[in-house]
């Protein structure tokens, strides 16, 4: 029989006395019996440290533990429940010392483990059982305990029915939890902000950070029912808040019945397997919710590889960890999409199949490449949208092209993965309507994780053969200059600086008329408008032909007049080489055939 937690000194007389607490039965309905509570004071006083007993519903003792005189560490007892709504079906019943009633750390386990009861038999100084002291879990709302607490009570007066509590309180958790379910697809969540101190402007930072992490969450639908940020002094290697911290989250997400917590940072696999085991929750970072956008929104075959061979390279590192925490990887929230099968394979087959992808996406990068070159051997002019996510691209696309067939336009970050292409004609002064292609592509995003940025920068090589780019900004958006800033370092690092760019501010319906008179001061080059208000494109589409007519001239996108055979025969005569037979009163067809010229003459000329 083992004994768990802080065996290291115990005389061979208290563990025999410990070990024979494994003999003890419970009835379903007592939090104790008489007899276990005198085995535990009993080994308490002989080893000066908490002992406690970790009873299943079955009555028999799963578990003896043995702590120190103020604390008691459990073991691992496994994580998973049965269902949701369900208890562990174990109660801890154990010894306090110093007479003490419950503590924090108590109330913790209880939450965080899903405990059906905590007792504390709080002892006296002369060693005696003094008084019980219990809590159990309880549905809650906003900021209520997720707990209830009865006493200390004297040992006689103890009378509940533990069963019959048990089984009143699942089917309340059970009945909540269903209706949770229809509420929100893929669970309640909490988010986790955790910044440093030595940040600049850090909680200005931290505002702007968690408003876009909790869109994230909604792109991804989750839904999120509280928000933490700590500043810290530095980050905890570890916990990344550190225990305290850590344990005021899991009794939050108690209380709000959350069971997902996402992290506004990239985890280490050690750091998410570590929060994961102590808090007993489902652990997201950043990236795995990004991953999970894109996989929702994968829909081409080019994507859809993408994402799974971003899926692959981020949880490779995380194939390592020997312990449960991988099954929670898989199955909803930044586990689904083409790659989901494949995150518990082994390394090696793992590594395998990324050689595979990589090789597969070469090969339509390839095919993409000579669409490319056909539309510019047809002299057709390319637009590339780019922008911050959810900045209004892919209405603008819409709005621009009078499309029946849309690209999908919605208020979700990375709405829009797959690149996709329309026709725009466009009014070119002198030659009447041209027609130009205009391709939207996926939104950028503030540290975009540098697997994804690696899978979809094929995406962008729609981009590096544009003409022009338009640079689109939700004016709406308090940290549009940041927006702004990040997509002009993401264009920077695939070196599309270059490319002649218009600075278009998109949703300007939702900007105060003071707002929007600094913005045009401030910007002056800049296009204002509504992308879902048609008539406010007109100034964008003549910036465009504008612009074009100069990127484009006529020498290269817009053919030449054939030349007249007079216009030659000037130019010919201009050539040192053939001036001298042109003095010499050499006739026209001679002069062109000395050059090596020949016109095709639309009408025969006279005289022949």
């Amino acid at each position: 029989m083992e004994l768990y937690g802080n065996t290291s000194g115990l005389s061979p007389s208290a563990t025999k006395t410990l070990e024979r607490i494994y003999r003890r039965r419970v009835p379903s309905s007592d939090i104790a019996t008489p007899e276990l509570m005198r085995s535990l004071v009993d080994a308490s006083v002989e080893t000066g440290r908490q002992v406690g007993a970790l009873v299943h519903r079955s009555g028999e003792v799963d578990y003896v533990v043995v702590g120190d005189a103020g604390k008691l560490m459990l073991p691992d007892i496994g994580r998973l429940r049965a269902a949701e709504g369900r208890f562990r079906g174990l109660r801890l019943v154990h010894t306090h010392v110093r007479g003490e009633p419950l503590t924090r750390d108590d109330l913790v386990d209880l939450v965080r483990l899903r405990l059906d009861l905590v007792c504390a038999i709080q002892l006296s100084p002369r060693g005696e059982a003094r008084s019980l002291h219990y809590a159990y879990n309880v549905p809650s709302e906003g900021s209520g305990l997720p707990y209830r607490d009865v006493g200390p009570l004297p040992i006689a007066h103890v009378d509940v029915d533990v069963a019959e509590l048990m089984a009143d309180l699942e089917t309340e958790f059970a009945k909540r939890t269903r209706a949770r379910e229809v509420q929100g697809k893929d669970g309640r969540a909490i988010l986790v902000h955790i910044g440093e101190k030595s940040e600049r402007d850090a909680l200005r930072s931290a505002t702007d950070r968690v408003r876009e992490l909790r869109e994230l969450a909604y792109s991804a639908g989750v839904e999120v029912v509280d928000v933490i940020v700590q500043i810290r002094d530095r980050i905890d290697p570890r916990l990344v808040l550190g225990k305290g911290k850590l344990d005021d989250v899991i009794v939050r997400a108690m209380q709000l019945d959350a069971s997902v917590l996402i992290f506004d940072r990239e985890l280490t696999p050690t750091q998410s397997s570590a929060i994961a085991k102590e808090s007993d929750l489902k652990v997201i970072d950043r990236t795995q919710l990004i991953l999970d956008i894109f996989a929702q929104r994968a829909e081409s075959k080019d994507g859809k590889l993408q994402v799974e061979l971003a899926q692959l390279k981020y949880n490779m590192p995380r194939l390592v960890q020997k312990d449960d925490s991988l099954s929670r990887l898989t199955g909803g929230i930044g586990g689904r999409g083409p790659g989901e099968t494949k995150l518990e394979i082994g390394r090696r087959r793992a590594k395998e199949r990324v050689s595979h992808l990589e090789a597969q996406l070469k090969k339509l990068a390839a095919q993409r490449e000579q669409r490319r070159r056909k539309r510019t051997r047809g002299g057709v002019p390319t637009i590339a949208v780019v922008g911050y996510t959810n900045a209004g691209k892919s209405t603008l696309l819409n709005t621009l092209t009078n499309a029946r067939a849309t690209v999908l336009a919605e208020d979700k970050l990375f709405a829009t993965l797959d690149t996709r292409s329309r026709t725009l004609e466009v009014g070119w002064a002198g030659y009447g309507d041209r027609e130009v292609v205009i391709t939207d592509t996926v939104g950028f995003i503030r540290e975009l994780p540098k697997d994804l940025f690696a899978a979809f920068r094929a995406t962008f090589e729609e981009a590096a053969d544009a003409d022009l780019i338009l640079h689109v900004v939700d004016a709406s958006d308090e940290a549009r200059d940041d927006h702004i800033r990040t997509t002009e370092e993401v264009l920077a690092e695939l070196e599309l600086d270059e490319i002649p760019r218009i600075l278009v501010f998109n949703k300007m319906d939702l900007v105060a008329p003071f707002a929007h008179k600094l913005l045009e001061k401030k910007q002056p080059d800049a296009i204002f408008l509504s992308a879902s208000q048609r008539e406010t494109t007109r100034p964008l589409l003549v910036r465009i032909a504008r612009d074009l007519q100069e990127r484009w001239h006529e020498s290269a996108k817009v053919p030449d007049p054939p030349p007249t055979e007079e216009d030659l025969a000037r130019d010919l005569a201009e050539e040192d080489a053939l001036a001298g037979h042109a003095d010499q009163g050499a006739t026209l067809d001679e002069l062109l055939r000395m050059g090596g010229r020949r016109v095709k003459r639309s009408a025969p000329r006279t005289g022949q």
